[in-house]
């Protein structure tokens, strides 16, 4: 006897005797969902917010539509850029009203534990604090950890404080438009104090630089010769530096180090703000020095507002970044032209083959966008 056709109208074949070693339930029906408003939450999600709607809960202070006002900024779908450019212009008269710190290091100094206590000192004395991390991503997969929210533990948990890492993509200047217009719009949101936490000692700290009125330089004392691997370009951006971990065994080395770097800034040329900049000690698991850095911003921001230094160099700011933001979109319209992405195709072949050198094909696609220009 066939067995396939003699169990084939049974459900369950097994439960026969012939098969006692085995014992299969039809189950029970299934049961309903813990929360029975799931489905309703799901649509709220994906309704679509109108831009004033964005803009009216910014300027409340709704840390929900700010977080996703910043993601349609760092969103590259050309919908998402629309529509964040008209947010940021409608918040540009609530801005410019913050001060804005761009703050690096070298690996290991500690920024992350620094900037909560530092950020813990501010909200104390009832401060608005944003932190906007560049986090790495990875040459290979783009991916990044975004995990400075968990290494800033307390700082995260405080109603005055806003924590958000972005991943830097392989793109630093993509990045930093995108940071300046997440500036734009936490300070429309309230937050008077803005961090701009950098990758590390790099090309990044150039372009942070040009966002911010105070750009402070932490260090590490004790891990081999304190000057070397240290750009002379980034000494001479730094409005202050603080050397971090000054504390138990490494409180001499941080005093010597602190020495070291004060002899060093007397070697470069004076600042164009006039401000002598300054060396600290802190530790940041002490809380030790941290008010000393505080209060040396507090001073910068004192000075350079008095000599005119401050609005001068939002100013020069605001022209720099409407130059790079058209080389931007020059570069996004060509390589998101239709023809040009055809004719790259082939003249990549070409170059590939070895027969048209990379010049070449380069200044054939760009006078075919030109042509393309003046035929419209």
């Amino acid at each position: 006897m066939d067995e396939n056709n003699t169990y084939h109208h049974i459900d369950h074949p097994e439960n026969e005797e012939m098969f006692q070693s085995l014992n299969v339930n039809k189950g029970i029906p299934q049961p309903p969902t813990v929360n029975p408003h799931l489905g309703k939450y799901r649509k709220a999600r994906r309704k679509y917010i109108g831009t004033s709607e964005y803009v009216e809960g910014i300027l409340k202070g709704n840390i929900t539509l700010l977080s996703q006002a910043v993601t349609l900024v760092e969103s590259n779908l050309s919908d998402h850029y629309q529509q964040a450019q008209e947010i940021i212009e409608k918040c540009l008269p609530y801005t410019g009203k913050s001060v804005r710190i761009g703050i690096t290091g070298v690996p290991g100094a500690g920024k992350s534990t620094f900037i909560e206590a530092l950020g813990m000192h501010i909200v104390r004395q009832g401060g608005k604090l944003a932190v906007l991390a560049i986090d790495p991503s990875s040459e290979r997969t783009k991916g990044s950890i975004l995990g400075d929210k968990t290494r800033m533990e307390e700082l995260s948990g405080q109603a005055g404080a806003y924590i958000r890492p972005s991943p830097s993509a392989g793109t630093l200047g993509g990045v930093a438009r995108k940071t300046r217009e997440s500036i734009i719009l936490c300070e429309a949101a309230g937050f008077n104090t803005i961090f701009v936490e950098t990758v590390g000692v790099g090309q990044s700290e150039t372009a942070v630089h040009s966002m911010v009125d105070f750009f402070l330089l932490l260090m590490l004392a004790g891990a081999g010769d304190e000057l070397q691997g240290i750009k002379r370009g980034i000494m001479e951006m730094a409005d202050g530096i603080a050397i971090n971990k000054a504390d138990g065994d490494n409180l001499n080395r941080a005093k010597r180090a602190q020495g070291e770097y004060r002899n060093a800034l007397h070697l470069f040329p004076p600042t164009d703000s006039k401000w002598e900049p300054k060396v600290l000690t802190c530790s940041s698991i002490d809380k030790t020095g941290i008010e000393d850095v505080w209060q040396m911003i507090s001073d910068y921001m004192h000075f350079t507002e008095e000599n005119g230094y401050f609005t001068e160099k939002r100013k020069s700011q605001a022209r720099y970044w409407m130059y790079e933001s058209v080389n931007e979109w020059m570069k996004y319209e060509f390589y998101q032209n239709t023809i040009i992405r055809q004719a790259m195709t082939r003249q990549e072949d070409l170059v590939l083959n070895a027969r048209k050198s990379s010049f070449v094909a380069a200044k054939e696609l760009f006078e075919l966008y030109i042509n393309q220009l003046k035929q419209k």
